[in-house]
C-alpha cells in the first residue's frame, strides 16, 4: 500500500509568513495614513467590519439555485436575480438572493449585531461577466455591491465578484 502525504514545505511556510507580513505592513501604514488625514476613522474601519461580515456571508453561498452541490458540473444556464418566493434571509442559499437586501439595522442570518445600530446596508446584485475584465459572458460572473451608510450620512460602496466556477 502507498501512502502519499501532502503538505507544505518549510520553504513554502517561510514564504508566506515573509508574504503575510509584508502584506501586514502595507496595510497598517494605509490605516496610519488614512486615520490621520480623516475626520471619521472610526466610522470607516466599523464600515469595512460590517461589510466583511455581510460579503463573507454573500460569498460563501452557491453561483446560482441551479448549481448542484459542490458547483460541479458548473451551472449553465442565464443569470438570474433575485430570491425564489417565499426565501428570507435565513433560507438565502445563493448570491442573487441577497438583490435588494437592505438592513437597517444590520443583522447575520442568525440575528442582530450590537454595536451597528445606526448603520444601513443595502445590497445589489448583478449579472457582471462582462465587466469583470477577464472576458468572461455576462451570465458567468454575478457582482455584489454593498453600500454601508454610517450615522454621519456617509456612503460607503464596497464590491466583489462571485463566479461561476
Amino acid at each position: 500500500m502507498i501512502v502519499i502525504h501532502r503538505g507544505a514545505t518549510l520553504i513554502e511556510l517561510v514564504m508566506t509568513i515573509v508574504i503575510i507580513s509584508v502584506a501586514i505592513a502595507g496595510v497598517v501604514g494605509a490605516f496610519g495614513l488614512i486615520t490621520s488625514r480623516s475626520a471619521g476613522p472610526l466610522d470607516q474601519t466599523r464600515a469595512v467590519e460590517l461589510a466583511q461580515l455581510y460579503m463573507d456571508e454573500i460569498i460563501t453561498k452557491k453561483y446560482d439555485d441551479n448549481t448542484p452541490p459542490g458547483g460541479v458540473p458548473k451551472y449553465s444556464g442565464s443569470c438570474n436575480i433575485g430570491a425564489e418566493g417565499g426565501e428570507t434571509r435565513g433560507t438565502f442559499d445563493d448570491v442573487d438572493d441577497y438583490d435588494g437586501l437592505n438592513d437597517s439595522p444590520p443583522s447575520s442570518a442568525e440575528g442582530a449585531l450590537s454595536g451597528f445600530n445606526d448603520f444601513t446596508v443595502t445590497v445589489a446584485v448583478a449579472c457582471a461577466g462582462d465587466d469583470s475584465g477577464i472576458g468572461l459572458p455576462a451570465s458567468e460572473a454575478k457582482r455584489i455591491d454593498l453600500t454601508i451608510t454610517v450615522p454621519g450620512g456617509t456612503n460607503f460602496v464596497f464590491s466583489a465578484y462571485r463566479a461561476n466556477f
